[in-house]
């Protein structure tokens, strides 16, 4: 029987992970799909976006919740540094509490959306939110689900582009992967000024040769028990890090606890977290500046032996695969392949099921409990 992550397809299906687990290992194939469709959509979003963000006094907004918001946080200082308008993550949960200190009614803004499903309640809110305050804005959806309400809210609107990522990255179990990639990608292709979606098929290459290099060694590490893992990354990996620490939070139900922080900021209170059964994973810049504080500290966690185990990920390190001399940004996706299978392996380890960790529903694969206020009514 083919191997899928270690395992036979029945065996993942036995323990409620197959879903995940599919969803792991299809996504090399997702972002060839990916660069297909945005190649076929290439002059619509040139036609959308037009001169935007060569304009200096032009804002841009990359949010969403969760993971989608992590996403917008890896991608930001590289759109930011390409282009002369400005750009910045920021969380829809940020943006609903506090809309007084992000936006500005006369200001050309673009919000460029990130959502799986789409449906989640602060994902539409931000946006008419948006609408209310700034008239003008405009829209970009990056968004899984064609039938979520975000992509409905959009259709059919001038000031709105629904930009779908391919049907099978909404992913059906609990934790976002296949979705948080592609997404990803495509922002980084649609915002570039290149406008590279062929770069998706070296990285669709190099990510099915990761799979079939990592998946043994991913697996023996996570059948060692721990009970804290700390990620770090630097610049655009440290948003990396929260996501990959947001994945084995989730898959394991919050019986793993998980940290993020950068190589430089864990000096500074969060080394104290570290203990015997504490994994730390850093994520290894392909910037030489970055690399060389990660390899300090790096030295200080081996000579301090506080944690259980200190593993390196990324360009030139413990877990690796030969990629181009690319930004960190476009790199991430590979290095989560990484984490993903992490995360999973613990939650098997755990016997959880890791399709749905939180059988008891108190969190959800598509957040619930929220009530949206009206920022006029205050």
């Amino acid at each position: 029987m083919t191997n899928l992550l270690q395992r036979a397809p029945q065996a993942w299906r036995d323990i409620g992970g197959l879903d995940t687990a599919e969803e792991i290992a299809h996504q090399p194939a997702l972002w060839r799909e990916l660069a297909t469709h945005l190649a076929a959509e290439k002059s619509r979003i040139a036609a959308f976006l037009g001169d935007t963000l060569s304009n200096p006094q032009q804002r841009v907004i990359l949010t969403g919740a969760g993971s989608s918001a992590y996403v917008g946080e890896i991608i930001a200082d590289e759109i930011n540094a390409a282009w002369p308008c400005q750009v910045r993550a920021l969380s829809t949960t940020s943006l609903l509490t506090h809309p007084a200190l992000y936006l500005e009614r006369s200001a050309p803004t673009l919000v460029v959306s990130f959502a799986r499903s789409g449906n989640s309640p602060e994902s539409t809110a931000a946006v008419q939110l948006v609408r209310d305050l700034v008239p003008s804005a405009r829209f970009l959806n990056i968004t899984c689900n064609a039938d979520g309400e975000l992509a409905v809210q959009g259709a059919g609107d001038e000031q709105t582009f629904n930009l779908m990522m391919p049907a099978a990255s909404c992913d059906r179990g609990f934790a976002m992967t296949s979705s948080f990639t592609c997404m990803l990608l495509a922002a980084l292709c649609v915002l570039d000024p290149d406008f590279q979606p062929e770069r998706l098929d070296t990285l669709a290459a190099l990510g099915e040769r990761a799979l079939a290099d990592w998946q043994a060694p991913v697996a023996e590490l996570a059948a060692q028990r721990v009970s804290r893992v700390v990620y770090l990354g630097s610049g655009p990996l440290e948003a990396l890090a929260k996501e990959a620490a947001l994945k084995i939070l989730e898959l394991t139900a919050g019986s793993v606890l998980a940290m993020a922080n950068s190589a430089l900021g864990f000096r500074h209170g969060p080394k104290a977290a570290l203990n015997a059964e504490t994994l730390v994973v850093l994520f290894r810049s392909a910037d030489p500046l970055s690399r060389r504080y990660e390899h300090d500290l790096l030295l200080e966690l081996q000579r301090d032996q506080v944690a259980g185990r200190c593993l390196t990920v990324g360009a030139g390190a413990d877990i690796t695969i030969d990629a181009p001399a690319w930004p960190d940004a476009w790199l991430a996706p590979l290095w989560l392949l990484m984490a993903q299978q992490y995360a999973l392996h613990q939650s098997a380890l755990l016997q959880l099921r890791p399709d749905n960790p939180f059988a008891g529903g108190t969190v959800n694969r598509v957040v619930q409990g929220v009530t949206i206020y009206r920022h006029d009514e205050f």
